[in-house]
């Protein structure tokens, strides 16, 4: 059985990041991070029944909670697109510290655009995954498209988002808006697998067409039709972690090869 341990890392800005490894038998066939969505954490339906099920499967996974969220310390409203991205480069870091050096990257929702900016300057990755990620950042905004008017005049707002409230700053906005991901998937010199519902309501399916219109082969493309945005069906997690341990698996095994 796989084994379950609780980890903390440093963040930006003076913070620190929980995290959970999800530990396979034996020899692991590669390590992973797992990039959470916008606000959902570390603990939801797609980071942790996908990565404990990769973890059956003989892929390790790192997954942490962003600032603010579950025990992470700092404050969630600090946060923005740059410092997601710079948080996933601190838990890369971390694995690598370790003696785990990831290989693998997967990003879930604004995740996947996170991981989309960072991996390209991560050496140790042999494979991307995204999970109904959207092709711009500021594509976020329209879940609170009805607050934006009072978020420019009053600096911020509090906004009801996946059953909490949570403080939407005007600088996340612009920042979110300040990110263009082209550049960063017509130069990624990665296998990357794109994985999206066409049936998503909130990320719309045009997002990986465009995704992988940018992207340079190899690039694959799997539809989760029936699956809801935040994944909360099991046997849809159980799916996608299925397909991406078969897809990656070549990536990794070349990859241990290489650095044994």
């Amino acid at each position: 059985m796989p084994e379950f341990e609780s980890v903390s890392f440093p963040g930006v800005n003076g913070t620190t990041l929980a995290g959970a490894l999800d530990v396979p038998d034996g020899d692991p066939l590669g390590w992973a991070v797992f990039c959470h969505g916008f606000a959902l954490g570390k603990n939801s339906a797609a980071a942790s029944r996908i990565s404990k099920a990769l973890a059956e499967q003989g892929i390790g996974v790192l997954r942490y909670d962003a600032a603010g969220l579950g025990r992470s310390t700092g404050s969630w409203e600090d946060g923005s697109f740059t410092t997601k991205v710079a948080d996933l480069h601190n838990a890369m870091d971390f694995l690598r510290s370790s003696g785990r050096p990831p290989t693998l990257l997967i990003g879930h929702s604004l995740g996947g655009a996170a991981a989309l900016a960072a991996a390209g300057s991560e050496t140790s990755l042999a494979a991307l995954v995204t999970i109904g990620a959207p092709f711009r950042p500021s594509h976020v905004a329209h879940l609170f498209a009805d607050e934006l008017e009072t978020i420019a005049a009053q600096g911020q707002a509090d906004v009801e988002l996946g059953g909490r409230t949570l403080t939407i700053r005007q600088e996340l906005v612009e920042d979110l808006h300040s990110h263009d991901l082209r550049d960063c998937i017509e130069s990624l010199n990665l296998p990357l697998l794109i994985m999206h519902s066409p049936t998503d309501e909130t990320v719309g399916i045009e997002n990986a067409s465009e995704i992988f219109n940018a992207a340079r082969h190899p690039r694959s493309f799997v539809s989760l039709e029936g699956s809801g945005h935040l994944m909360p069906e099991k046997d849809q997690t159980t799916r996608a972690a299925a397909i991406i341990a078969a897809w990656a698996g070549i990536y990794l095994q070349q990859a241990r090869a290489e650095g044994s």
